[in-house]
């Protein structure tokens, strides 16, 4: 079975709580990321980590924030809060702007997805890349739950890619949307894995 990692947006403006769009607890999921990740690269499997690349002229960012549709500024390009934790950090990553790249430079096991909205496959190269990891299986985790990752899984899912989401790796902003996005998923088939479970089966 073909399987890759992928890795939702675990930046320090979401993971660290000093960060400047903190999700509640996710903190608490570094262990399992790092255990997660680990796992994954002791099997050799493809490491595909999203990672929101903002400026202040984004639609997302807005200084009177709504919340659902924008955003305070955060993870702006160049500052510590766009960075990785350490826990998910990429030894030697292909780095995918907006500009499409020709195939032949899709290459190596570990890609870092830059992108300015919720859905990574708004990044032309994202589309390339799964067509030619073309996995059998994503395990998917990050941050945060009721947002990019329910954008990620939705469009995967959308490609007929089979998802396996690991909860204990992820954290959401607010629980009642969370809890309506994991149900949304279970109803579109997305496997929910345990971290002992999912971690001896690679």
């Amino acid at each position: 079975m073909r399987r890759i990692l992928w890795d939702v947006d675990t930046q320090a403006d979401f993971v660290e709580p000093s960060g400047k769009l903190y999700v509640p607890g996710a903190e608490l999921a570094r262990p399992a990321m790092a255990r997660l990740v680990e796992a994954a690269r002791a099997a050799g499997l493809p490491h595909v980590a999203s990672a929101d690349d903002h400026e202040l002229t984004d639609p997302e960012i807005s200084a009177e924030p709504d919340f659902e549709a924008t955003w305070p500024p955060h993870c702006l390009r160049g500052t510590p809060g766009a960075l990785r934790v350490p826990e998910t950090l990429q030894r030697d990553p292909v780095v995918l702007g907006e500009t499409p790249v020709p195939g032949s430079w899709l290459r190596g096991g570990e890609f870092l997805l830059l992108k300015k909205t919720y859905d990574p496959f708004t990044n032309p190269n994202a589309e390339a890349l799964l067509e030619l990891l073309d996995p059998d299986e994503i395990v998917l985790f990050g941050v945060a739950s009721d947002v990019c990752n329910d954008a990620a899984i939705r469009a995967l899912r959308a490609r007929g890619r089979a998802v396996t989401y690991v909860e204990e790796a992820s954290r959401g902003i607010d629980e009642a949307r969370t809890a309506a996005c994991t149900a949304a998923w279970r109803d579109v088939g997305v496997r929910f894995a345990a971290l002992d479970e999912l971690t001896a089966e690679l």
